[in-house]
Parts: structure tokens; C-alpha cells; sequence
């Protein structure tokens, strides 16, 4: 949410009531406010709780805060291509591997299985094709066409299940576009076919021609079952999609804050120190039903996730920012950036996109993810020269601090100052602050700029130098002597 000026609504005037000087809270909270009308209940002038200062030039930073989260460059999820069990498990927990290096091994049956179906089928299709046809009926041709078609049909959409569930994606899209081709190819094949028995059937066509059509049509589709059931026997060696770390149980779900399996490895060396409970946690899985690590001689299913490869050489995050927010938010704007699991340090982004697509979030808020480079960090008073701050970790959870507008070198007062009401007459939404004319307070419009948490720009109204009231400006009166 963006840090805005603190200030409650203007009261709404009574109708038929002369204008008034407007005394409105400033940017101090209820009960700041409270404290001083309570200081000023002994007597009319009461001005302990005022306090003046002169106006400064400075900095001034706008900043829109967004719960975020550390991100790795690229995380891929292995699932199982078929139903069997672990025959060997080549990596361990939290290892490095290269993308493309074996993982592990599956023992398939059924897969196996599936692949010696698939190869009888296309050898039988292969003979019939080759066969005679002489004595071949036109009528039982035309139902072996129709049970050819629906066979056909069931088979391709066998292969393509089969052929999704490869493992490596580039081996996947392959198998899949295998089976795609193929099934365009039986689909002209079949129209062909099928025009050729309907001549058969009216005496015009020739019955060798058609039985030919026919078996060269099953041949695309059995040729295609094979295919597809080769590469999920091919897959149950399965290999590292990408480079990176491995883990072997799941990682927690949610926005962050769940350390992936293997996350006592990881945190060797990267210099970030967490409670032995959290490493417990992580080591589990963050799982309440727990995620057993995946070992040798497991069963698996098809389709069930086996472990996942982190590639954290390069760091971003992410941000979860608000829609009345974000359309202030730019590419190229700054950010800090506090991880939570790594106190007393301070880490620096900038934003890189904003995603147009909304997601909704808790008690039905809609946020928009910015996407951040992560930028490095510092130890807590280390400044731009300090320490080093530790590495993070993807998954860790933090606390962005979006700059969305600043200005240096600006006439500023504090946010306190500010009141959001004109004087008599003036533009109702207008804002103004007591100004220190000889000691006396006069209430003087003014136009801000960028507003800050702390401090507010000032564009028109002011001079270097002039005193205001910086404090108490809500107990403030016209004429009222100051300190």
C-alpha cells in the first residue's frame, strides 16, 4: 500500500454557515491528536504541545509498500512419466547438478508393457495391409473402416497422454508434436479411406485400392502409438531439465516463507543464519501432512511430482502490489527491499515489469505482481559502503518498499505541518501551514509536491528559512502566540 499523508476527511460544513478558517488534522495519528486537544483543556492558549521550526531544503521519497518474495532465476518440477518405483537415485538432497545430467531411474512395467502393445499392433497393421483382398465383402470393409477410425481415435489420444507425461520438456513437446502430426496425417488418410469404401459400395471404386487405404491409414496411427510409447520408456531415465540445486521433497506453497527441502545445504556458506526450528521446517517439506524425501525403491505414479531443480544463480523478486497502487509504479524505479529471515540487513531492486494481469488476494483485494532485479544489499549502518548482506534464499518472504516519485534538493516541511484545508476563502481542498508572522500564527495556503512518510514537498507557499509550526498544528489557532 502507498505510505500516504495522514490526515482524516474535512468535516462537511453546515448549510448556511459563513466561511470559517478550517482547522484540520494534520499527518499525526488519532491519538497523537487526542493528546494534544487533552494538553490544551487548561486553559485558552495552552501551546506546550506546539513546536516551530524553519523551512529546510532536503529529499523527499514517495514509497508504496508491497508484501514480496525472493525468486530464483528458473525452478523446474520433474514429474514421473509412468507408474513403477525408484529403481536408482543418482543425486542427493540439495546437490548441484548440470541440466541434462541423470537424476534418476524409474522401474515401469506398465510402461514397458505399453511399448510391446504398441509394437505388436503396428506389426499386425502392418500385415493386414500387406495382405490379399480378394473376397473382401464391401459391407464388412465399410465396418472395418468404422471400428478402424474409432481404434484410431482411442489410440491417439493414448499416445498424447503418454507423450505429456515425458518428463524433459523439450523431449515432451517433441513426443507431442510427433503425435499431433501423425494424427493429421491418419485424418487425410481416413477421409481418403473413407471415400474409397462409399465406391466400393456403389460398385464404382476398386476394393484393392480401398483395403490399401485402409491398412495405410492404421500403419500412421500404430506408428504413432509406438512412438509415443517409446519415449515414456526412453523418460524413466529421467535427467535435469535445467542446472541448479536439486530438491527432493516438496516445497511449501503459498507466498513465500517455506524453504525448499535440502535448505540446510543450501544455507552453507550463504551466510544467512536461521532458528534450528525453521531449518526443521524446511526439512520437512512445511508440509503439516509431512513430504517424505524421495528415495530408492519409492513408488511412484504417473504424473507425481519427484523432485524439483532450483537455479538461484541469478536472484529477482516479486511484489504484491495493491491496484490502487500500482498504476504509480514504473519500470526503472528504485525499491528497498527488508528480508525477513535476515535481520538487521538492507537489500536494494529495481523494477524490471508489471504484470497486467490481476490476481486476487486475501478478503477479496486485487494486487498486481511487479517483478523486480535483485540488487544486492547491506549490512544494518553499513550504508553504501557497509558489509555485504547475506545472500537470500527463493521462497524467503520480504518487505518492498517501492520509491514511486522523490525529489532532492526541494523546499520540505514535515508531514505534521500540513493541514488539508485552505484559509477563509480559499479553495476548500486546498492545504495549508501556520506560519510564524512575529510570533503570531497566520494560516498560509501552500501546494505540495511529492509527500512523503515523513516529509512533504513544497512547490508554492514558502521561503527557505521562514518558520512554521512543525508540531501541534492541529491545536493551532489564527493570531495565537507562538513559542
Amino acid at each position: 500500500m502507498r505510505v500516504p499523508l495522514m490526515s482524516p476527511a474535512r468535516p462537511a460544513a453546515r448549510a448556511g454557515a459563513r466561511p470559517v478558517v478550517r482547522r484540520l488534522l494534520p499527518a499525526a495519528s488519532a491519538a497523537t491528536a487526542a493528546a494534544l486537544l487533552l494538553t490544551g483543556c487548561g486553559g485558552e492558549e495552552e501551546v506546550s504541545a506546539v513546536a516551530v521550526g524553519q523551512v529546510q531544503r532536503g529529499s523527499v521519497q514517495e514509497v508504496v509498500e508491497a508484501p514480496g518474495t525472493v525468486q530464483p532465476r528458473a525452478s523446474s518440477t520433474v514429474h514421473a512419466p509412468a507408474t513403477g518405483t525408484v529403481a536408482t537415485l543418482q543425486v542427493g538432497d540439495g546437490e548441484q547438478v548440470q541440466a541434462g545430467q541423470v537424476l534418476l531411474t524409474i522401474d515401469s512395467p506398465q510402461a514397458r508393457d505399453a511399448l510391446e502393445q504398441a509394437e505388436r499392433a503396428d506389426a499386425q497393421a502392418a500385415r493386414s495391409g500387406s495382405g490379399s483382398s480378394a473376397g473382401a465383402d464391401p459391407e464388412e470393409l465399410a465396418a472395418q473402416q468404422r471400428r478402424a477410425a474409432a481404434d484410431a481415435q482411442a489410440r491417439f489420444a493414448q499416445a498424447e497422454q503418454q507423450a505429456a507425461a515425458v518428463p524433459d520438456p523439450v523431449a515432451r513437446e517433441a513426443a507431442l508434436a510427433a503425435v499431433r502430426s501423425s494424427r493429421t496425417q491418419y485424418e487425410l488418410l481416413a477421409a481418403q479411406t473413407q471415400a474409397l469404401v462409399e465406391q466400393v459400395s456403389a460398385g464404382l471404386g476398386d476394393v484393392d485400392d480401398a483395403v490399401a487405404a485402409l491398412g495405410q491409414a492404421q500403419r500412421v496411427q500404430t506408428r504413432a502409438a509406438v512412438s509415443a510409447a517409446r519415449a515414456t520408456v526412453d523418460a524413466l531415465t529421467v535427467r535435469a531439465p535445467i542446472a541448479g540445486t536439486v530438491s527432493l521433497a516438496a516445497t511449501g506453497a503459498g507466498g513465500g516463507g517455506a524453504l525448499p527441502a535440502g535448505a540446510e545445504n543450501l544455507l552453507r556458506g550463504s551466510g544467512v543464519s536461521l532458528p534450528s526450528e525453521a531449518l526443521a521446517g524446511a526439512a520437512s517439506g512445511a508440509d503439516p501432512a509431512g513430504s517424505p524425501v524421495l528415495a530408492a525403491g519409492a513408488a511412484v505414479s504417473a504424473g507425481a511430482r519427484l523432485l524439483s531443480v532450483v537455479d538461484a544463480s541469478v536472484l529477482t523478486l516479486t511484489a504484491d502490489v495493491d491496484e490502487s497502487d500500482v498504476l504509480r509504479v514504473q519500470p526503472g524505479q528504485s525499491a528497498r527491499v527488508g528480508v525477513d529471515a535476515v535481520e538487521g540487513s538492507t537489500y536494494r531492486g529495481t523494477v524490471t515489469s508489471v504484470d497486467p494481469t490481476a490476481s486476487g488476494g486475501s478478503g477479496g483485494a486485487v494486487t498486481y505482481t511487479v517483478r523486480l532485479s535483485y540488487d544486492g544489499g547491506t549490512t544494518e549502518g553499513g550504508g553504501t559502503g557497509g558489509e555485504p548482506a547475506p545472500t537470500p534464499l527463493p521462497g524467503m518472504s520480504a518487505a518492498v518498499s517501492l520509491v514511486v516519485a522523490e525529489a532532492d534538493d526541494v523546499l520540505r516541511v514535515p508531514a505534521a505541518a500540513v493541514l488539508r484545508a485552505g484559509a477563509d476563502g480559499a479553495d476548500p481542498d486546498s492545504e495549508a501551514v501556520w506560519v510564524d508572522d512575529g510570533g503570531v500564527a497566520r494560516l498560509r495556503p501552500v501546494v505540495v509536491g511529492v509527500r512523503g512518510q515523513g516529509a512533504v514537498e513544497v512547490l508554492e507557499g514558502l521561503r527557505e528559512g521562514e518558520r512554521i509550526v512543525t508540531e501541534g498544528a492541529a491545536d493551532v489557532r489564527e493570531g495565537q502566540q507562538l513559542p
